[in-house]
């Protein structure tokens, strides 16, 4: 009786022990599985060869690097790979479902609703940006979140050498000479390129400047009978008259548009401009000559000094716009960095 005892006993063990082990083993295995899903979804669906070029900001895909004037910046990998789902489509309504199908694929038991809060919390902690006034990343309520600051797409080694053509096979016996490499002339300055200075000063001077074109366009329509005795010796003294009237009086709206959006920090109020920018450079090359239309008050030399400043006026806008001129004051704990 007691062998057949201790044998149903064993028995009975060694299947409890089979049984225990087929448990772990499977769920060792979905974990697994999960594990090797999120790394396969976060590591192959995303560009890892792209790098992005966005204010004072880097963002490398292939190393996860967020660096601010070339000093790395500390982000998390799932706060970066949000960042760069936005950096990808700027400008473009990211919903709320899109980014967790993208970060948490279907079989992931998450609160992703936390998770991206929290997410959307560090890009903006790292980039020193708000939620009230954004410069980089603005919310919409229930909706989801937009990239609202201009983006550039840094191309890659891999990129350039596919896009330049293959160089003519060399004729035999001739002897082939290697161009010398030129420099790159960029005229225009990029964000890196130009000094920090405080907010308060460039959003200042950014403010002087629009009044100082509401004052021209509004002073040259105030004294028209002065500046039509001043045209008459031209040889089409009309048709330079009817240029000076319409061109004041479209420029008018479009600097109280800009004034308004500068002062009250309109979202996206810097791409905005900066898209705008291109369209006025002639017309403020054109207003730079002003100062001619007062020959009865001020002499020849002294107005074509004035002339040669105002026509550096566009690109310091422009400068002041990238320097921060049109955005919120930047959190400096995070600015610091």
């Amino acid at each position: 009786m007691e062998p057949h005892l201790s044998e149903i006993i064993s028995h009975w063990a060694s299947n409890s022990n089979h049984r225990t082990s087929a448990k772990f083993s499977f769920t060792f295995r979905a974990v697994d599985l999960v594990i090797g899903r999120i790394y396969s979804t976060v590591m192959t669906d995303q560009p890892q060869d792209r790098r992005y070029r966005f204010g004072l900001f880097e963002a490398d895909a292939a190393t996860g690097e967020l660096r601010r004037q070339g000093i790395r910046i500390k982000l998390n990998a799932q706060p970066f790979q949000m960042l760069l789902l936005m950096l990808e489509r700027p400008g473009v309504l990211l919903t709320r479902e899109e980014i967790s199908r993208e970060l948490w694929p279907d079989g992931t038991f998450v609160d992703y609703e936390h998770g991206m809060n929290s997410a959307v919390n560090r890009i903006r902690e790292a980039l020193g940006d708000t939620a009230s006034n954004p410069r980089f990343i603005e919310t919409l309520a229930r909706r989801g979140y937009r990239f609202v600051a201009p983006v550039e797409r840094i191309a890659s080694v891999d990129d350039v050498a596919a896009s330049l053509p293959d160089p003519p096979s060399p004729i035999p016996g001739e002897q082939v000479t290697e161009p010398a490499a030129k420099p790159r002339l960029r005229i225009l300055a990029s964000p890196e390129e130009l000094p920090e200075a405080p907010y308060s000063v460039v959003q200042t001077l950014f403010v002087l400047l629009q009044f100082m074109y509401l004052g021209f366009y509004i002073g040259a329509l105030a004294n028209l009978p002065e500046i039509e005795d001043l045209f008459s010796p031209l040889p089409r003294a009309s048709l330079a008259l009817t240029v000076l009237i319409v061109t004041a009086a479209i420029l008018i709206p479009v600097r109280a548009f800009v004034l308004s959006a500068v002062l009250f920090h309109a979202p996206r109020a810097r791409e905005k401009f900066l898209q705008l920018w291109k369209l006025l450079l002639p017309l403020d090359w054109l207003w730079s000559l002003s100062p001619f239309l007062l020959l009865h008050h001020i002499n020849f030399g002294f107005a074509l000094a004035c002339t040669a400043l105002l026509l550096y006026s566009p690109f310091a806008q422009r400068s002041l716009v990238l320097m921060g001129a049109g955005g919120a004051p930047q959190n400096l704990s995070a600015s610091t960095r």
